[in-house]
């Protein structure tokens, strides 16, 4: 008996196509977040890395020196031609027929901003006549004006030059440095911790005397009490503040002995006190273990110190404190807020339209842009509780406003309801995996409702309900734009979180890793030197973010351990 030929059944019916498309997608995918953080981490860790100094001296006799940024090939358009001389077109031209028909130029950090006006200048390599690498050239970072690079000729000490070569000069100021800046930090921490002790203590017993006067008259004998309390905190305060303004005085008068003279790439000479160096260095005499102690240096300054400069030099402690607190702040007020909207809507709500309205709602609310959320926040926390929390509990501090304004707290809350859909998803998800028969096992065994959901459910709904607050942490750590409207600053002096009663302060604003790479990249006078320390900033954003991640999903883990049949 003849057998039937089989029928060949299509490549696309058995889906192979889709599996090899399916497949492409996901690896189109994961090499663009590889990609994304190979570019971040690379560009981020090299931004503190120290860069030797180069000095170039132009065909027209100008000279800049300073740490060449990056390098590029352009190609000139038709009218840079005849802008230049006759010898610097020839040498033009005989670089570009080399390259193409393009030419190289690089882009120079020249600092000195308070005597070139200009952070960084291109050069194009065939205006170069002469280039070096001075062994004398230093790099100064400084409290302010940015960095300076120049040759030291001459330390300066009590008006006058005890030293006159760059190697002497040198070690007077490595001597006297650290004592200056012993100094500095003593004088920081007077400006910053007992003047502003002083002035605290002052605005109590002024905002007590304010307080009294509204509740009982001027004429009130609490009120005089209160006046002649006020008069005697302004004289101890008058003391204190005299006395500390004098020792701020005598340190400023130590610090002030001590300058260095240097010589920038234009021959001019210049002398800087050395109480406004931050750090310097040689750059050209730096053995790799030197520059490696520079680099860690510059991470120690990045990760502890507050920002200067328009926030492009220094560190970005108080974005990193305002951001974990932040964080912390918004996941204990969506977690019960969350899992309980979710526990009704599981457990104990009936099906019906009101039910299916409010899961329709929720999942909505996922898709609104963050940005509306903002303006809510402002609307509702800001402008309308927080200014009823002031006329209740604050009316002596008006009209300035203390909870009727942006801060921590409203911020926080703002960004709860944002990542709210998101647990209430996940855990609604968590709660219905767990199996039916628990429940009735709970039953049976005469535990009534809310037992079973104490002692049964939410224990093996947990690990579930923790992947919904690692997601929402997430989201939230990064997000911006709400925080513009509703608590993020450029730059918050005070930390939200103090020694002064009542030591965590909800009602300030605060720095936030997420508007400080905005204001970076968006907002700088000086982009150029800003672009680095975003990467730095984003790659510390994303290892916060991670970190916080991984605690959560430690306790999850934990969880689902101990709780083996609930895994999902």
């Amino acid at each position: 008996m003849r057998r039937r030929p089989r029928a060949k059944a299509s490549v696309l019916a058995e889906g192979e196509p889709m599996i090899w498309l399916t497949a492409g997608g996901l690896t189109v995918a994961i090499l663009m977040i590889a990609g994304l953080l190979a570019l971040v981490t690379v560009q981020g860790l090299a931004t503190l890395w120290p860069v030797p100094l180069t000095r170039i001296r132009l065909a027209n006799g100008v000279q800049h020196m300073g740490e060449v940024a990056r390098s590029e090939l352009f190609r000139p358009p038709a009218a840079f031609w005849p802008s230049l001389a006759p010898e610097a077109e020839r040498r033009a031209r005989d670089e570009a027929a080399g390259q193409d028909g393009r030419l190289r130029r690089r882009l120079i950090r020249i600092g000195n901003f308070e005597i070139t006006g200009e952070h960084f200048q291109w050069v194009n390599d065939f205006e170069v006549v002469a280039e070096e690498q001075p062994e004398w050239a230093i790099v100064v970072e400084r409290m302010s004006w940015g960095r300076f690079y120049g040759i030291p000729i001459a330390f300066v000490e009590d008006g006058r030059r005890v030293a006159e070569t760059p190697q002497a000069a040198w070690e007077l100021f490595r001597r006297h440095h650290g004592e200056v800046a012993a100094r500095r930090a003593r004088r920081r921490r007077l400006e910053t911790r007992e003047i502003g002790a002083i002035n605290a203590a002052l605005e109590s017993a002024r905002l007590a005397l304010r307080a009294a006067e509204q509740r009982n008259g001027a004429d009130a004998p609490a009120t005089q009490a209160r006046r002649r309390a006020y008069e005697a905190a302004e004289v101890r305060g008058s003391n204190e503040y005299a006395r500390v303004r004098a020792e701020i005085a005598a340190l400023d008068a130590a610090n002030a002995r001590y300058r260095m003279v240097f010589r920038t790439a234009g021959d001019r000479e210049t002398t800087l006190d050395l109480a406004a160096v931050v750090r310097a260095y040689p750059a050209n005499q730096l053995r790799w273990i030197d520059r490696l102690g520079i680099y860690a240096s510059r991470w120690t300054e990045f990760l502890t110190a507050e920002p200067r400069e328009a926030n492009s030099e220094g560190g970005v402690f108080p974005a990193i404190f305002g951001t974990v607190l932040m964080t912390l702040i918004m996941s204990f007020a969506v977690a019960p807020l969350g899992v309980m909207a979710a526990l009704y809507l599981r457990e104990y709500a009936k099906a019906g339209a009101a039910v299916s309205a409010v899961r329709i709602a929720v999942n909505n609310l996922a898709g609104v842009p963050s940005i509306v959320f903002g303006v809510f926040g402002l609307g509702f926390f800001c402008y309308l509780i927080g200014a009823r929390l002031d006329e209740l509990f604050f009316a002596a501090r008006l009209p300035n406003p203390t909870f009727g304004k942006g801060g921590l707290l409203w911020a926080s809350m703002t960004l709860a309801l944002l990542t709210l859909p998101v647990v209430i998803v996940a855990t609604e998800e968590a709660l219905s995996a767990v199996p039916n028969s628990m429940r009735e096992g709970s039953y049976a065994c005469g535990a009534g409702k809310w037992q079973t959901i104490r002692r049964i459910v939410l224990p093996r709904a947990m690990p579930g309900i923790l992947t919904g607050m690692i997601l929402a942490m997430a989201r939230g750590a990064g997000e911006v734009a709400p925080l513009m409207l509703v608590g993020a600053v450029k730059l918050a002096p005070e930390l939200p979180l103090d020694s002064v009663f009542p030591y965590l302060h909800p009602e300030r604003s605060f720095m936030h890793l997420g508007f400080h790479i905005y204001d970076l990249g968006f907002q700088s006078q000086n982009s150029e030197a800003a672009k680095p320390m975003v990467f730095t900033t984003t790659l510390l954003l994303m290892a916060l973010i991670f970190a916080l991640n991984v605690a959560a999903v430690r306790l999850r883990s934990r969880l689902r351990r101990k709780f083996v049949s609930a895994a999902f």
